[in-house]
C-alpha cells in the first residue's frame, strides 16, 4: 500500500510542475498584455494632449485675432469722433472770430446767407465754407439761416438723428439755397458717424454731382473714399482717395486721403 502512494505521487508530480510552469507563463502574458495596454494609453492620452494644445493654440490665434480688430474698430470710431469733433470745433472757433470781428462794422455774421451781392467772399463765407448771396438763394434768408442754424446745432450736440431730419428739411425747403451744399455735407456726416455708410455715400455724392464748386467737394470726395472703405468696396476706394490727392495737393483732405490709402495697402498685403 505504501508503495502505490509512493508511486502515484511520483506520477503527479510532473503534472503539477507543468500545470504550476503554464500558470506562470500565463500571468507573464497577462503582464505583458498590460504593459502593452498602458503603452498605447499612454500613446493614446499623448496624442489627446497634443490635440488639446493645437486646440489651444488655434482658440488663441482667434482670440487675438478678434482682440486685433476690435483694437481697429475702437480706433476707426475714434478717428470718426476725433475728425468730427476737430471740424466743428474749427467751424465754431472760425464762425465766432468771424463774427466777432465783423459786428462793430455792422456786417452780418459770417453764416448769414443775407449777406448783400456786394460784401466781400471772405467777409459773406458761412460757417461750413459756403459763399453767401450765392444764386438761387430764398426769398426769406433769415427763416432759412435759422432752419440751418436748427439743423447745425443738433449736429454739434450730437444728436445725429435730428440732425440729419433737419437737414433733410432744410434741403427739401430750400434746394438751391447757398447753404443746400453744406447742407448735403453735413446730413451725409451724420449718417457717417453713425456708420450708416450707404446713405452717407449718397449725400456726398449727391453733393459732388449737384454741387461741383462747392468748397466742401474736397471733403466730400474724401468721405466717399470712407464710405466705398467701410463698405468694403477697396478699388473703388482706392481709385476716388488717389483722385483727392491729385486735384487737392496739400490740403487736409489729401492728408486724410494719404493716411487712408496706407490703410488699404496694408490690408491687401495681409
Amino acid at each position: 500500500m505504501a508503495g502505490a502512494i509512493a508511486s502515484a505521487m511520483l506520477f503527479a508530480f510532473p503534472v503539477l510542475a507543468q500545470d504550476s510552469r503554464l500558470s506562470l507563463a500565463d500571468r507573464v502574458a497577462l503582464l505583458e498584455q498590460r504593459a502593452q495596454n498602458r503603452d498605447q494609453s499612454g500613446i493614446g492620452m499623448v496624442n489627446q494632449i497634443q490635440q488639446l494644445q493645437a486646440q489651444i493654440r488655434q482658440q488663441q490665434g482667434q482670440i487675438e485675432e478678434l482682440q486685433h480688430h476690435l483694437q481697429e474698430l475702437d480706433d476707426k470710431s475714434k478717428a470718426q469722433y476725433a475728425d468730427l469733433d476737430a471740424r466743428l470745433g474749427r467751424l465754431e472757433s472760425g464762425g465766432a472770430g468771424a463774427a466777432a470781428a465783423n459786428a462793430p462794422a455792422g456786417k452780418p455774421s459770417p453764416d448769414n446767407s443775407a449777406a448783400p451781392a456786394s460784401a466781400s467772399t471772405a467777409a459773406a463765407s458761412d460757417a461750413t465754407g459756403a459763399p453767401a448771396g450765392a444764386p438761387g438763394s430764398a426769398a426769406n434768408p433769415a427763416a432759412a439761416q435759422a432752419a440751418y442754424d436748427v439743423a447745425f446745432k443738433a449736429l454739434q450736440s450730437g444728436d445725429y438723428v435730428q440732425a440729419s431730419r433737419e437737414f433733410r428739411g432744410f434741403i427739401q425747403q430750400y434746394p438751391n439755397h447757398a447753404l443746400t451744399p453744406n447742407a448735403w455735407y453735413w446730413l451725409g456726416e451724420s449718417y457717417y458717424v453713425t456708420m450708416n455708410y450707404p446713405v452717407a455715400l449718397e449725400a456726398f455724392q449727391h453733393l459732388l454731382d449737384q454741387f461741383p464748386q462747392s468748397e466742401k467737394v474736397p471733403d466730400a470726395m474724401l468721405k466717399v473714399g470712407y464710405c466705398q472703405f467701410e463698405l468694403k468696396h477697396l478699388k473703388q476706394a482706392q481709385a476716388t482717395l488717389t483722385t483727392v490727392t491729385t486735384r487737392f495737393p496739400g490740403s487736409s483732405a489729401a492728408s486724410l486721403a494719404k493716411e487712408r490709402l496706407h490703410r488699404i495697402q496694408l490690408q491687401s498685403a495681409n
